[in-house]
């Protein structure tokens, strides 16, 4: 049976959400392996519509557990709150099919409110974060400051990991003229969840190990997107947890073996949410009517997104250090209607030609995309679900993002609705 890595292959927001529950069916156990509260699925399932942040997506399927590894950083109280939504659109969820780590690291309010003071301490060179602490919760970590889960276990140890914390967290706010953080108020606050929070944790790594070594299918959901992973993404302009495929190992604790196939999503145009570097940027009436055609607004936050055409140059990237063995394709639908459509093929730098993403900032800044153009399609393609059903058009347009990206389309998605999908190759049985 294979295990399968879902990642997004260009900044987050590519539709993984959908692809993810019609793998989801599939799977036996599902599991989120890094990120937190900051990036949204969108699932829309016999009509109705569900919101998920950190719950995997997993959950709302009968008969699956699903797992919050050790990579993820939780904030306890958002986690309830979804929990609570979820029960209240009649989905199941008990210690009976979710699994939190015991060893993942927690978001307490001080990180969002020192993320926030932060963002604009930076003025008009802000990141871009949610706000939701993610960041300074994982500099907790990396900082060995952090409080687990496993730690809630505790009176002592969570008092004495607070006080460590806000020997750090205070000094900076301090500097910044934010009101500073009451450790009597955060253990009282930590001590009053514990309990809900402590029903859900485990060990997560081992439970994992059972379900390889019973021959369970395994799949590993991935949150934002490749191009924003701290190392390999357009820095800093990045999240603060590492996105690509190999994380799924270290996030779950399951080491080299856990993939058996990394399917990368991607939409068949570009989006951003934030600051930071997009070549293929559009901002005229072709970005408009992407943005309002494929509803580009974030599930968390409700920002509008940044549109553009897709980059092949950097999808090619994210597939290479992504460990991507194919793509799903998605929102093909939006394009239809387009007279004329254009890929980015190439970078120019300087007036030289450049095959990838440069790694620094003025490189970044000076990337100039080189297009292909298409013929668009005037014919319908939304709710596809065969290569027949699709105009030659579209299938010539799809053809060659595969030769440019260097991998094959997998799966492509021609609406929300998780049965307009065309299979390709099922990477279950790969």
């Amino acid at each position: 049976m294979a295990n399968v890595v879902v990642v997004g292959a260009q900044w987050g927001d590519e539709g993984k959400g959908k692809i993810v529950d019609w793998l989801s069916e599939r799977a036996d156990v599902v599991v989120r392996f890094q990120g937190g509260h900051n990036a949204g699925h969108t699932l829309v399932i016999d009509g109705k519509t569900y919101k998920l942040s950190l719950l995997p997506s997993g959950i709302v399927r009968g008969g699956k557990l699903s797992v919050i590894g050790n990579g993820v950083v939780l904030d306890p109280w958002a986690l309830l709150r979804e929990i609570e939504t979820l029960k209240a659109q009649g989905v199941a969820v008990s210690p009976d099919n979710l699994l939190v780590a015991e060893n993942a690291a927690l978001i307490l309010p001080l990180h969002g409110n020192l993320d926030r003071a932060r963002e604009e301490a930076l003025g008009g060179n802000k990141i871009g974060t949610t706000g939701r602490g993610i960041g300074p919760a994982y500099e907790d970590k990396v900082g060995r400051r952090a409080i687990r889960v496993g730690d809630l276990n505790d009176p002592d140890v969570l008092k004495t990991r607070v006080d460590q914390m806000l020997l750090h967290h205070n000094a900076l706010l301090r500097g910044l003229g934010s009101e500073e953080f009451d450790a009597a108020t955060i253990i009282e606050e930590l001590m009053e969840i514990a309990p809900k929070i402590l029903s859900y944790a485990g060990t997560a790594w081992r439970c994992l190990d059972d379900a390889r070594k019973s021959g369970k299918r395994i799949l590993f959901e991935g949150a934002q997107g490749i191009m924003l992973d701290v190392d390999h993404g357009t820095y800093p302009f990045v999240t603060s947890s590492n996105t690509v495929a190999a994380q799924a190992a270290v996030g779950s604790g399951q080491g080299l073996r856990t993939a058996d196939y990394t399917l990368g999503i991607t939409k068949a145009y570009t989006t951003r949410v934030g600051s930071g570097p997009f070549p293929t940027e559009q901002e005229n009436d072709v970005g408009e009517r992407l943005g309002e055609r494929g509803r580009e607004f974030g599930t968390v936050t409700g920002r509008k997104r940044r549109c553009g055409w897709f980059d092949a140059v950097m999808v090619r990237q994210a597939i290479k250090v992504g460990g991507i063995t194919g793509i799903a394709l998605t929102k093909l639908d939006v394009l239809d209607g387009f007279s004329e459509l254009k890929v980015c093929s190439e970078y120019r730098i300087d007036g030289q030609p450049a095959d990838h993403f440069p790694a620094s900032i003025t490189g970044q800044s000076k990337v100039v995309p080189v297009y292909e153009t298409f013929e668009g399609w005037s014919e319908s393609t939304q709710g596809a679900r065969s290569w027949a059903d699709l105009p030659a058009t579209a299938v010539k347009y799809i053809r060659r993002i595969e030769e440019l990206i260097e991998a094959p389309v997998a799966l492509l998605s021609t609406s929300p609705e998780r049965e307009d999908t065309i299979l390709v190759q099922d990477p279950f049985q790969d």
